[in-house]
């Protein structure tokens, strides 16, 4: 007796043919006839350098801009982007801004409790209430009642991860973490990103699908990541580290910051 087919897997992110406008101008196509899919669970490392497009890209693929054309699936269902009427998916996906985009006359704790207050309709003392584990485990409960302001762009970043973890997302997005970080804030988020990708306490010990853009691949060595490239209007599926080392795209190589060798110099 045959057991029952089991249905297909919904891929978090399908792209087809997809063409990706600039925030600041839309008609202007930062890429072109992209196809991408990420899988349950992967974690994606996307590269290229400053000023290419990375953000641009990112917003798109969380639903926060609309391609400029081709097909979007999340989670199987086309979309454009996450407007009222798609909450439940937008609620899914959680963002992490390069630049934090924190409110700076709030506290740290008061941001990152903000998504449980205007989702969940909570007031600000059980709004903080509900996040003090994760204040915890992103080590900002010393610091929850500063503002932004005070301090340094390391913590700041932090708590713009806390915050787009408030919910609780099945994807997390976070566009160029680990830049302008020192070594110290570098390595915490490096480890604390493979513990959210392979099941945080604070998400009931769920794998996290996770994608990143930077414009350095050095400090994201790992067996099992996935590597692609913004090329021009081009997005290039790298493969895994081994595929990445052994590529010989000038552009891998400076983001590897391997030094070129000239036909001179053969």
């Amino acid at each position: 007796m045959n057991e029952p087919s089991k249905p297909p897997l919904e891929l978090p992110i399908e792209m087809r043919g997809v063409a990706v406008g600039a925030i600041q101008d839309p008609d202007y196509l930062i890429l072109k006839d992209v196809n991408w899919s990420v899988a349950a669970d992967e974690f994606w490392v996307v590269g290229a350098p400053p000023s290419s497009g990375k953000s641009d890209f990112l917003m798109t693929a969380a639903g926060l801009m609309p391609p400029v054309g081709g097909t979007y699936k999340f989670y199987g269902n086309q979309t454009r982007t996450f407007d009222e009427s798609r909450l439940a998916d937008r609620l899914r996906t959680g963002f992490v801004f390069e630049n934090s985009q924190l409110f700076h006359y709030l506290s740290l704790a008061e941001n990152i409790a903000l998504p449980l207050r205007y989702h969940q309709n909570l007031g600000a003392d059980e709004a903080i209430g509900a996040v003090d584990e994760l204040l915890a485990a992103t080590h900002l409960k010393p610091i929850a009642d500063v503002r932004p302001p005070d301090l340094p762009q390391g913590w700041q970043k932090r708590a713009g991860l806390a915050r787009a973890l408030a919910m609780k997302p099945n994807i997390l997005l976070a566009d160029n973490p680990l830049g302008a970080l020192d070594a110290r804030h570098s390595n915490w988020w490096r480890r604390f990103l493979d513990e959210l990708w392979l099941g945080h306490a604070w998400l009931d010990k769920k794998p996290l699908t996770i994608v990143v853009t930077t414009d350095d691949f050095r400090p994201w060595q790992g067996d099992r990541l996935q590597f692609a490239l913004l090329k021009g209007q081009s997005f290039v599926p790298l493969g895994s580290w081994d595929q990445l080392l052994a590529s010989d795209e000038p552009l891998v190589k400076e983001l590897l910051a391997v030094p070129l060798v000239t036909e001179k110099e053969r």
